[in-house]
């Protein structure tokens, strides 16, 4: 038989006074220790996840000074159809990156839902993803949407990439939705 450690079951209360406590109360305590230790653990490495996500947003997406889009407006991309400014009062800081919008209700639509108006492959030029593999400035103003996503384009010195991307744009969507993944890490 081995030598077991008596239990110390006598508690100083908070009133000062002392007193037996149960084993079973011994036993709760362990195990919210023990919760209270995973909660944490688990907090932490949710934290260093969100971490890790909004710094490879920041490597890998185009940015200008952390603001994306150039400083256009995610959100009037879809409701207006057209490319607008966006202003540095109403700006959204969403994992990693900043995004300008052009007015309060904008600003509102994207924090209620930013996936849905960010651009793909993280605004680089969708013609080059898809193309090359390559991460190819774009012109804001020079863009399509597509089932519902925002696909931003190359275009200056002649050469307008979204009209290429229309010759072939299932295959060239394909290829760029390998290839961002592959960027991205």
């Amino acid at each position: 038989m081995g030598f077991q450690k008596p239990v110390n079951n006598n508690v100083k209360h908070i009133t000062g006074k002392t007193g037996k406590c149960s084993k079973t109360y011994l036993i709760q305590m362990n195990i919210m220790k023990k919760l209270f230790f995973f909660i944490g653990l688990v907090s932490f490495g949710f934290s260093a996840f969100t971490q890790d996500a909004a710094g490879l947003r920041k490597k890998h997406f185009n940015l200008d000074n952390g603001v994306a889009v150039s400083g256009y407006d995610p959100v009037a991309y879809f409701a207006l159809n057209k490319a607008v400014k966006g202003s540095k009062n109403l700006a959204v800081f969403h994992q990693g990156v900043v995004y300008q919008f052009s007015s309060e209700a904008n600003k509102a639509l994207f924090k209620a839902n930013p996936g849905k108006y960010e651009p793909e492959y993280g605004g680089w030029c969708a013609y080059a993803m898809g193309n090359s593999g390559e991460k190819v400035p774009v012109d804001p103003a020079t863009f399509k949407i597509v089932a519902g996503k925002l696909y931003l384009f190359y275009n200056k010195y002649f050469t307008n990439t979204l009209k290429d991307w229309n010759k072939n744009e299932a295959a060239l969507k394909k290829k760029a939705d390998e290839n961002w993944p592959i960027l991205f890490r």
